[in-house]
């Protein structure tokens, strides 16, 4: 056979394969637009704006909740008081020390582990910086030096993260479980606490520090509150036009331009209803006659509102979620933690170092658990023995109720900010309407399984 013959039949086998795969691009298509065209219209709205359905199943959840707690005070008490700004406002201040726990808690639990000791550990940093601020700085520095706050929540933070690091290494290179190493350090730290103060309740704290806690000093007020919101939408609207750039660059399919707005409006307006909740909730009447007689004000009490506005520890959670966002999902760090939580021997035979990244996980639980034990016992303004216990089931459930997998490799840093938003307005509701601790401690159980029994049911159908 001659060379042009042979070269013919290559190019004629060629065309046909090219015609081949063609035919199949065709099929595939063709089939991904039936698919398309048997979609209801919820779920082409979901695959239009990429919404996650968990996400909103969880602020529906959320919504009953709330509007189930008031309208049982309606209904029984004569009074609704949970869909209040006041209420509302206790409840993102009560939801910070949890939720910044819980960020932590996902790394930990992506990566196939669990942290029993974070409400011991927070007890254990809270009563050390109390003693450091009370007792020991002031004979240093003197009463009220204004050094007195930064150097004990820099020593709240070092000693949370020590601890961590600790636990990280008796995990990943001494083989002991985590559940043995956390559990014991849950009754160690306790103890620890204990012995510290001599069972002693350490009050008060420093004015400066106690402001960290929230409450009418502890806030920013109206005006600082708009600055955020009108920021936080700038960073909203930032991170969709980033988005869509990026899909145009590297030639993604694009989200429609009407799910593009849909998204930005309701960012932003859940922004912007957030900070008018906020700035709705005024002084208390003692609050603003103290402010009034302070700074000669004549104008009658009953004519001056003070709006309260964000919290500090509110503005801290908030900070805690957008850096632990960009730590999950933009940096090597959080790759790593994500590779090993979806297969721990795949992600050690590609070179990750898993047991040093362990250790890491931990410390940051830990600091994290010194950052709550700031806006805990600034809060109660003192540090008692009790502080923290059974903080560990609430940062666990938040984090399971944000979708975090105990199977690994799966979480979301704001699913376990909702999770815990969730389980404090549980709490929050059931103590408005009466229900003694018990009943909080049943529902609080019932809730964690169930949010367990949900994830599986949801793994084995995404499968």
């Amino acid at each position: 056979m001659s060379s042009r013959a042979t070269g013919a039949k290559v190019s004629s086998n060629k065309s046909l394969q090219g015609q081949g795969v063609t035919h199949q691009v065709k099929e595939v298509r063709a089939g991904k637009a039936a698919r398309v065209e048997k979609e209801s219209l919820f779920a082409r709205f979901l695959r239009s704006t990429e919404i996650d359905a968990r996400l909103l199943g969880m602020l529906g959840a959320l919504a009953l909740i709330w509007i189930g707690f008031h309208v049982y005070g309606e209904v029984v008490n004569g009074f609704g008081a949970f869909l209040t700004p006041r209420n509302l406002w206790n409840l993102s201040v009560q939801t910070a020390s949890i939720g910044v726990m819980a960020t932590g808690m996902v790394l930990v639990i992506v990566t196939r582990h669990i942290d029993l000791s974070v409400g011991s550990i927070l007890g254990f940093c809270a009563m050390s910086m109390a003693i450091i601020q009370v007792w020991i700085l002031p004979d240093l520095l003197g009463l009220g030096h204004p050094m007195i706050w930064i150097i004990t929540v820099i020593c709240g933070l070092l000693i949370g993260c020590l601890i961590g690091a600790l636990h990280g290494y008796l995990i990943a290179y001494l083989g002991i479980p985590a559940f043995i190493v956390t559990l014991g350090g849950l009754l160690f730290w306790r103890g620890a606490a204990f012995l510290l103060a001599r069972g002693e309740t350490i009050s008060p704290v420093d004015d400066t520090f106690s402001k960290l806690g929230g409450g009418p000093y502890g806030s920013i007020g109206a005006l600082g509150s708009w600055l955020i919101g009108g920021l936080a939408c700038a960073v909203v609207l930032y991170m969709l036009w980033q988005g869509r750039q990026k899909r145009k660059r590297f030639d993604f399919p694009m989200r429609p331009v009407w799910a593009e707005i849909f998204l930005a409006v309701v960012g932003c307006g859940a922004i912007l209803g957030f900070v008018l909740l906020v700035n709705s909730y005024p002084w208390p009447k003692g609050i603003v006659r103290q402010y009034a007689t302070a700074n000669n004000i004549q104008t009658p009490i009953n004519e001056i509102f003070i709006s309260h506005g964000f919290a500090i520890p509110v503005i801290i959670l908030l900070a805690v979620g957008v850096g632990m966002t960009f730590l999950a999902t933009r940096t090597k760090f959080g790759r790593y933690v994500f590779a090993i939580g979806g297969n721990p021997e795949a992600a050690e035979l590609a070179g990750i170092a898993t047991r040093w990244v362990t250790v890491r996980i931990f410390a940051l639980m830990g600091m994290l658990c010194g950052l709550s034990a700031v806006i805990a016992s600034a809060r109660l303004n003192s540090a008692t023995n009790n502080l923290g216990t059974l903080d560990e089931l609430y940062v666990i459930a938040a984090a399971v109720i944000g979708g975090t997998s105990f199977s690994g490799g799966i979480g979301t840093i704001y699913g376990a900010i909702l999770g815990a938003v969730v389980m404090q307005s549980l709490q929050t509701g059931m103590v408005l309407i009466g229900f003694d601790a018990a009943i909080q401690q049943i529902v609080v159980g019932t809730v964690l399984v169930f949010a367990v029994w949900v994830d599986t049911v949801y793994r084995k159908r995404s499968k």
